[in-house]
């Protein structure tokens, strides 16, 4: 084999093995004993948005704004080649240039060699921002299905202990019990298996129907007419469960004398907003909680991340007063 013969192997290699780098999905760099950058892939220039020039021989912990310089990951990406060890998927939240605020998962390991004594990283780094937050909404996913099942159990019990036996035959108090319990599995069912939108009073009339204690418990205050997209039923149900839950349990709706008002209003500065008020009268106090439960944590995650809106909590002396501020589509 002469050298042109030699020179078009090695070039042949080069070339394949660069094409190979390069048709890698996530970001990989090369690095040199010094952590240095030998080499990037195509995706890594793509991810970040940068260039050879800003790229290659640059030291890692200087790429950026200096987002990969954490010191328990220099310590760990120190130790690969001296021990031998790897890193995987060690998490990095950060605000990089021209992105945001991201999730990257990095990796580190030796490359290979058959002599075994490359002093060369292969550093892999895999965006998790997204996989992030679908594990964080599956959890509160999961921690609001256990949250209402307890909530549920609760309300039933609530139920019946609130449906009076007084003058009445056993068969009088099932029927006005089973009453109440069938329109609270008819207004869960339709809250939240509902695919089309509703009109904002019959949302919160059907809702709030099984936690009447009395006709005069819960009073719906005459509104303009808001439809809403099936989106918003579903939160928006979820928040007036919620609140009519803890009512019956702690607060206006716990006793004879309670009264729950709810009232809502259309606002239109730059774009219609809803403002929704639910103002409790007539209960025991309720203090603020030393800390916020998992229902508080619901109604605020359903008002600010699925409404897009904000939440305002008063615990006044006179009984708990909630406002809810959302943006609407096209309004009437």
């Amino acid at each position: 084999m002469n050298l042109e013969e030699l020179y078009r192997v090695l070039r042949n290699g080069h070339v394949q093995a660069q094409g190979i780098f390069d048709t890698v999905p996530d970001p990989l760099l090369i690095l040199d004993e010094n952590l240095c950058v030998q080499s990037a892939n195509r995706a890594f220039f793509a991810a970040f948005n940068v260039g050879r020039d800003e790229t290659i021989g640059q030291h890692l912990y200087e790429l950026g704004d200096q987002q990969w310089g954490i010191p328990e990951l220099r310590r760990l990406l120190e130790e690969v080649i001296p021990k031998s060890t790897a890193v995987v998927d060690y998490e990095v939240e950060q605000e990089f240039p021209g992105l945001g605020r991201r999730t990257m998962l990095v990796s580190a390991h030796r490359l290979f060699h058959p002599d075994n004594n490359s002093r060369t990283l292969l550093l892999s780094i895999v965006d998790a921002t997204k996989r992030r937050e679908r594990e964080a909404e599956n959890e509160v996913l999961l921690g609001e299905l256990r949250h209402r099942v307890k909530n549920l159990l609760a309300l039933v019990q609530a139920m019946a202990r609130q449906t009076s036996t007084k003058g009445r035959s056993a068969e009088e108090y099932r029927d006005s019990f089973l009453g109440r319990f069938n329109a609270l599995i008819q207004a869960n069912d339709a809250a939240f298996s509902e695919s089309a939108g509703a009109d904002l009073k019959e949302l919160i009339e059907r809702t709030l129907e099984p936690y009447k204690t009395s006709r005069a418990g819960v009073l719906v205050e005459p509104g303009p007419p808001v439809p809403l997209a099936s989106g918003q039923v579903m939160s928006l149900s979820l928040i007036l469960h919620e609140l009519a839950t803890n009512a019956i349990k702690y607060g206006a709706l716990s006793g004879a004398t309670g009264q729950v008002r709810v009232r809502w209003e259309i606002e239109h500065a730059s774009a219609p907003h809803l403002r929704l008020v639910w103002r409790e009268s007539g209960g025991p106090p309720v203090p603020p909680p030393a800390s916020p439960g998992f229902g508080t944590k619901l109604i605020k995650f359903a008002a600010t991340r699925e409404l897009g809106g904000r939440l305002e909590l008063n615990y006044a002396s006179t009984g708990l007063q909630v406002e809810i501020v959302a943006p609407l589509g096209s309004v009437s």
